[in-house]
């Protein structure tokens, strides 16, 4: 197992910037009528103050040390081919970490809701590097699946959290894997364990924010999109290995 600050990536093992770099540009927005006069958007001094946040976070993320072996980095550079990012919503704080340390360069999607607090998660991402696709399995569903199977045919990665947006906890939704299954698509399954953490204890997944200089374990395992065929036994074995590369004491696995 290998230790490393994010400031100081190794460049033997991690992927330069660049590296995985594309320069197609995709519109992901729902493109109906309709469907544009439902997503909500944060723009003029809403959207500017979100930026000293943005740069806190970049900071905060860059003091983290992190545990992590070569296979591990491997996976998570993985850029010869697009791939879907799979971790639970309660790790949602590492994807800026994930996008900058591992896939810089390389444009990466995640689904926000249409909701005006969807549009506030939708400016933050901007502003560390994130791009978004706007829907939810309540609102625009079938207009997001549609924009997120034309990401990854244009050859860009996306975000997915199978528990999200509102739960249960740690619990993969049969409709998940339908853009993955569709387009083919590898799936990373990311798995981080963290030293020291605050929970957000009101919130339905109890989510999860590393201390500034705490050490977290990443790990990240590569599904070939051959193993996706069959949905049942894909979704079965999502669910097992998603709660093995994310221990938590304080739940145990859904249907143990």
């Amino acid at each position: 197992m290998r230790r490393a600050s994010i400031g100081t990536p190794c460049d033997s093992v991690l992927a330069r910037p660049g590296d995985c770099a594309t320069n197609a540009v995709l519109n992901a927005t729902p493109s109906s009528p309709d469907a544009q006069s439902q997503v909500q958007h944060i723009s003029g001094w809403r959207r500017l103050v979100m930026w000293p946040f943005a740069m806190l976070v970049r900071a905060w993320i860059a003091s983290l040390r992190l545990d992590e072996t070569e296979q591990d980095v491997a996976n998570f550079t993985k850029c010869d081919e697009p791939v879907a990012m799979v971790l639970w919503h309660n790790r949602l704080f590492l994807a800026a970490l994930i996008y900058r340390r591992y896939r810089r360069g390389r444009p990466m999607y995640a689904l926000v809701s249409a909701s005006k607090d969807g549009a506030w998660l939708d400016a933050f991402f901007s502003l560390i590097g994130l791009q978004t696709v706007r829907g939810s399995s309540n609102k625009l569903g079938r207009e997001a699946a549609t924009a997120l199977v034309e990401v990854l045919r244009e050859g860009k990665d996306v975000g997915i959290t199978p528990d999200g947006p509102k739960g249960p906890i740690y619990e993969v939704k049969p409709g998940a894997l339908i853009v993955t299954r569709r387009t083919k698509t590898p799936i990373l399954l990311i798995g981080a364990e963290f030293a020291s953490a605050w929970r957000l204890r009101k919130s339905w997944d109890k989510f999860y924010l590393p201390k500034p200089f705490s050490r977290v374990r990443m790990r990240c395992e590569l599904v070939p999109a051959a193993d996706l065929a069959d949905r049942e036994a894909a979704t079965a074995r999502i669910q097992a290995r998603l709660m093995e590369l994310n221990p938590d004491g304080e739940f145990a696995p859904v249907n143990s």
